[in-house]
């Protein structure tokens, strides 16, 4: 593994220079910040990462007010209630993407994200208090307990809300393939484990969060 110094003078180098490297920085919030927010702005965002896979996301953002009006806000408590006929009705919206599984899936997260919040005093809070150096651990949790978020979704949701986290781009992969981190991928468990492993030691010699330092990896390859 390269000294996180070089692999950011180097990103650097790629974009010209040390500003342009920093305005492509990703927002990270505070524990504070996400503990603040709702249940339901949580279970809103993810659900509109989980409609975001493999279609526009300017179309999914545009109709999600749509989404937001069918169902109650997304507010856990009544999302649970929600029975069979009025979930098919919902399928026949045209207002509404109508994808079946992903809409199944609402529900279902519905009640993770309220079973999370009712163990930990709200969902903010889980993803407040996870440690860092462990991130892909709270994927597999996410992954686990929920529905559709495999993949990409749990970490892409996880930047979506500004919590730190790494994402396992191909960029990043192959920065952590150049760094002889992994050998070829990013799918298994153990080799999560061993990137979030250099990560966690670029992150101590540099003092950046997981997002930055993701980003940065990433700008040394693409």
């Amino acid at each position: 593994m390269r000294p996180f110094a070089e692999l950011y003078e180097l990103a650097c180098r790629r974009k010209g220079s040390e500003a342009a490297v920093r305005e492509r920085l990703p927002e990270v919030l505070s524990p504070a910040a996400l503990q603040q927010r709702s249940d339901a702005f949580y279970l809103s965002l993810m659900m509109r990462r989980i409609f975001r896979a493999g279609l526009s996301h300017g179309m999914v953002d545009a109709r999600w007010p749509a989404f937001e009006d069918a169902f109650f806000g997304f507010e856990p408590e009544k999302l649970v209630l929600m029975p069979d006929t009025m979930l098919d009705q919902r399928l026949q919206d045209p207002r509404l993407i109508r994808h079946a599984a992903k809409m199944q899936a609402i529900r279902f997260n519905a009640q993770m994200v309220r079973d999370i919040s009712l163990e930990h005093g709200g969902f903010g809070r889980l993803l407040a208090e996870w440690p860092d150096q462990d991130i892909v651990g709270l994927w597999l949790v996410l992954a686990r307990r929920g529905k559709q978020l495999g993949g990409h979704s749990a970490p892409a949701f996880l930047r979506m809300a500004g919590r730190d986290t790494w994402y396992p781009t191909d960029d990043v992969r192959a920065a952590l393939v150049a760094n002889g981190v992994v050998e070829r991928a990013l799918t298994s468990q153990r080799d999560k484990r061993a990137a979030q492993a250099a990560i966690n030691t670029w992150q101590a010699e540099s003092g950046l969060p997981q997002a930055h330092i993701s980003r940065i990896l990433a700008m040394t390859i693409g």
